[in-house]
């Protein structure tokens, strides 16, 4: 028998490391992923200003893993159904019961323009990207524009505010960095207290915040807006996600038992889930990680009922309920966390921060790299 995972972002990572300790040795595991390491995405922003907090982010796959086979190769197309995966390499990968974890790509909405002339931050050479270009800036006093005020957004607008402070801007008047969103708020799919402390913490730090405005069309030195026009120098794009090419660009609706087929699952950000008390569940880390522990105890499940060549009923699955203790978000050298109703701002918060990647980096087994992070947070 075998089970494939596909990506290793936070789910597939997790997923995988819970099989190899839930199924039977006799059972086959392998692990596809485009790169050979595990990054942590919610840490890249990190990157722009300090380069060398790629070291800490970044880890070896092959250290993480026991016995799951590591396929480097990126997924080209997915027949769920079929239990098949076609690879660039033109190799494929089969599976009895598989998990699609290939995260998310970011979503330009068809804006003209904005694939062209905007940045993303998906991996830590977007990040190193975003740097060089933000250098030139300061040094001419430009313009940079960040869209999309998400928790991305807002932690690429605090790091480019921080480095031009460390460059020698003084403030606004030498280099403006500006956030743009369409919804009224930033953070705005999160709590209103949590939603104000980013703000005030983003305008603290000298970050331009424009709400309330559409990007329309894009051009090499313009954002055409509802609200009119605004020019700049270099643009961030953060403004959404989209499903990896391999599903169309699409990230499928799951219930809570992250069940996309008979035998394949899919989970982080991936899919659009539904968790067991109907609510959608955010696209984030935290949710990733803990949709790992259901979808790998389904596949186990569903492995040992295969293995016992059971043909009574079909084991109960377990089903997903989204619930996390709250919200962390970095802005600059500061840090908004939410716990419970509970906001905290200042030295807290990014004590929070630190602890929680560093937790997780500890969690997969890189206690070498959650030191490395915590050095780079904190000090």
């Amino acid at each position: 028998m075998h089970v494939a995972v596909l990506g290793a972002g936070y789910a597939g990572v997790a997923v995988t490391r819970k099989l190899e300790s839930r199924l039977p040795p006799e059972v086959d595991i392998t692990l596809v992923n485009e790169g050979a390491d595990h990054v942590l995405v919610h840490e890249i922003h990190r990157a722009i200003r300090r380069p060398a907090v790629a070291d800490a982010v970044s880890v070896p796959l092959v250290d993480l893993l026991d016995r799951a086979e590591l396929v480097v190769d990126r997924v080209d197309d997915i027949d769920a159904e079929a239990g098949r995966a076609e690879l660039a390499s033109g190799d494929a990968v089969e599976w009895d019961y598989g998990a699609v974890c290939l995260g998310s790509e970011t979503a330009y909405y068809g804006i003209d323009g904005l694939r062209e002339h905007g940045t993303p931050l998906k991996s830590l050479d977007d990040a190193a990207a975003i740097r060089e270009e933000f250098l030139d800036v300061v040094a001419e006093g430009d313009r940079a524009v960040v869209g999309g005020a998400g928790l991305s957004g807002v932690q690429v607008a605090g790091e480019l505010a921080a480095l031009a402070r460390e460059e020698g801007a003084a403030g606004p008047d030498d280099v403006e960095v500006k956030l743009v969103e369409q919804l009224e708020e930033v953070a705005p799919n999160f709590p209103a207290n949590f939603r104000r402390a980013v703000r005030d913490q983003l305008e603290e730090r000298g970050v331009s915040v424009e709400t309330g405005t559409t990007v329309e069309r894009v051009t090499d030195d313009r954002l055409v807006t509802d609200a009119g026009e605004i020019a700049y120098d270099q643009l961030v794009w953060t403004g959404g996600i989209a499903g990896d090419d391999a599903l169309d660009g699409d990230r499928p609706v799951v219930r809570a038992d992250l069940r996309l087929t008979d035998r394949t699952f899919a989970l982080g950000d991936a899919a659009r889930v539904v968790d067991a008390d109907g609510e959608a569940v955010p696209a984030s880390a935290s949710a990733a990680v803990r949709e790992a522990e259901t979808a790998a105890e389904n596949v186990a499940r569903l492995v040992e009922h295969d293995r016992a060549d059971d043909d009574d009923f079909a084991p109960r699955l377990a089903r997903y309920r989204f619930d996390v203790p709250g919200w962390l978000v970095s802005v600059g050298d500061g840090a908004v966390a939410q716990l419970g109703p509970t906001v905290l701002t200042g030295v807290a918060a990014r004590a929070s921060k630190a602890s929680v990647g560093a937790g997780y980096l500890t969690g997969v087994g890189a206690v070498d790299r959650a030191i490395d992070l915590v050095e780079e947070e904190l000090l």
